[in-house]
């Protein structure tokens, strides 16, 4: 085909007629192309590239009702442990037809509200956020809007609507479990300071069944707050020997923080992260961390989204994914 220049943006009848295809065929091969021919669909393709037509969304959204985009909310894009989720369900809307389009809390309360509203405005087809929405205003919001809504990275038994995730409660009270029979004494906590990590604590302190040092940082969680973390740590009880890190980041900051000083891990000091980023397995020592399958819940999140606005069956509108404890170099012993 021969490109066109046009004068004005291209249309779909340009298309159509590039194509050699009538309006309404055009129309069927790029909105719901299960309906014609692969051969159609492809001369369509070819005749939008050589047109350089762009649909408009927003009036195909207007008569179908469907926006084609997803809104995606997570506290921070920096925060490594929630790019795998993120990239899972781009991958798995975009196979779809759909395009994610991303919001950042920044762990404030506030700023998700805005952020919410902002979303819930734009009328997108589906919105997965990370973890559970706090405020009851913005859940009953997020409900009267009849938006489909999939909570993450949390578990409830009350979700908004649908919900992937796992139960922090657990994955702490599991660690908890861990470090009483590795039989460590002087145990200590760097934690996050927000709601998720809090809950973590919460069940590993119920495991160990009394309270023990706790470092509470700032989010996001970062290798300078974890040297500063064991600081205090140890300024509260120098004999430590074991720590639970509620994130990675904030481990890899202990261990730094532990070697400068001298201390050798695992035999001075244990320690303990969550998230199983990257780095972990290739750290030395390699650290022991919790895992939790975050492509699986991306996926798991925009089936949920792309089934619903088909109208298909949802079996599930809670799925718990899990977690299981990877045992490293860093408590080996």
């Amino acid at each position: 085909m021969t490109p066109v220049t046009p004068s004005k943006a291209a249309t779909l009848h340009d298309v159509a007629r590039e194509a050699g295809v009538s309006l309404i065929t055009a129309s069927r091969a790029l909105s719901n192309p299960g309906v014609v021919s692969a051969k159609t669909i492809a001369k369509v393709q070819a005749a939008v590239e050589a047109t350089g037509y762009i649909p408009n969304l927003l009036a195909g959204g207007l008569k179908s009702k469907r926006s084609l985009m997803v809104a995606g909310v997570v506290p921070a894009l920096a925060v490594s442990q929630f790019l795998p989720t993120v990239q899972s369900l781009t991958n798995e809307l975009g196979a779809a037809g759909y395009q994610l389009l991303l919001g950042q809390t920044n762990y404030d309360a506030e700023v998700e509200a805005s952020v919410l509203n902002t979303m819930i405005g734009r009328q997108p087809d589906g919105i997965v956020i990370t973890g559970l929405v706090q405020s009851e205003a913005a859940r009953d919001k997020l409900r009267r809007s009849r938006i489909p809504v999939v909570e993450t990275w949390d578990l409830s038994d009350e979700p908004i609507d649908k919900l992937v995730g796992f139960s922090h409660q657990k994955v702490g009270a599991a660690v908890g479990s861990y470090f009483l029979e590795k039989g460590w004494t002087h145990i200590g906590i760097a934690s996050g300071s927000d709601h998720r990590a809090r809950m973590r604590r919460d069940g590993f302190i119920a495991a160990l069944g009394r309270d023990v040092p706790t470092a509470f940082v700032s989010p996001p969680s970062n290798l300078e707050r974890g040297r500063r973390a064991l600081a205090d740590l140890l300024a509260l009880d120098p004999r430590l020997d074991a720590v639970c890190c509620s994130s990675d980041q904030l481990a890899h900051g202990v261990m730094v923080e532990a070697q400068a000083r001298g201390l050798r891990i695992p035999q001075d000091l244990a320690i303990c992260g969550f998230g199983n980023a990257d780095f972990s397995a290739h750290m030395v020592p390699s650290i022991t961390t919790v895992h939790v399958d975050g492509p699986d819940i991306g996926r798991l999140a925009a089936r949920l989204i792309i089934d619903h606005c088909r109208g298909a069956p949802i079996a599930e509108s809670i799925i718990d994914v899990g977690f299981r404890i990877v045992e490293r170099e860093s408590t080996a012993r």
